[in-house]
């Protein structure tokens, strides 16, 4: 059995935590990977807790991540770090917001495209299948912006 790549995404309601993930998923979708999603919404209207997972590879099973097995966990608020933490595998790759350059951030909405890009540094894709499906998702006049934001979040790590 080929192996199954797990990425988690934790935020806060209202921060993108679902649209970044279905981002995530066309890039990987797109590059002929097998793609699963899931997600929990929990009070995500009110501003809480809200996480989606994704698992690709040859061939993915089950969308859920099993606990400990998450090779990249990516918080858009730091307060989601300790609440999900569980799903870190050891050795894995925990992101949070402080590791991006906040100050340079354009709009906050844009906060998980720029996690996306630090995320990318995890992910054997050409940056350009990023950027189609980044495209792809969301609106044309948002699409500059973005991907300004997608790059610097990776070059931050």
């Amino acid at each position: 059995m080929s192996k199954v790549h797990n990425i988690v995404i934790a935020g806060l309601g209202g921060q993108g935590v679902l649209k970044v993930t279905d981002i995530l998923a066309e890039a990987l979708f797109k590059a002929g990977f097998d793609v699963k999603k899931s997600e929990v919404h929990g009070m995500s209207q009110r501003g809480g807790s809200v996480s989606s997972e994704v698992r690709y590879g040859e061939e993915v099973a089950s969308p859920m991540v099993p606990a400990g097995e998450a090779d990249v966990l990516a918080v858009l608020d730091a307060t989601q770090l300790e609440v999900a933490r569980g799903v870190l595998k050891a050795g894995g790759a925990a992101i949070v917001p402080e590791d991006l350059p906040l100050d340079k951030l354009q709009n906050p909405k844009a906060l998980n495209t720029m996690m996306l890009g630090a995320v990318s540094n995890y992910i054997d894709l050409p940056v350009e299948s990023f950027i189609e499906a980044l495209k792809a998702n969301l609106p044309e006049k948002l699409h500059e912006m973005n991907i300004e934001m997608f790059y610097l979040g990776r070059n931050s790590r």
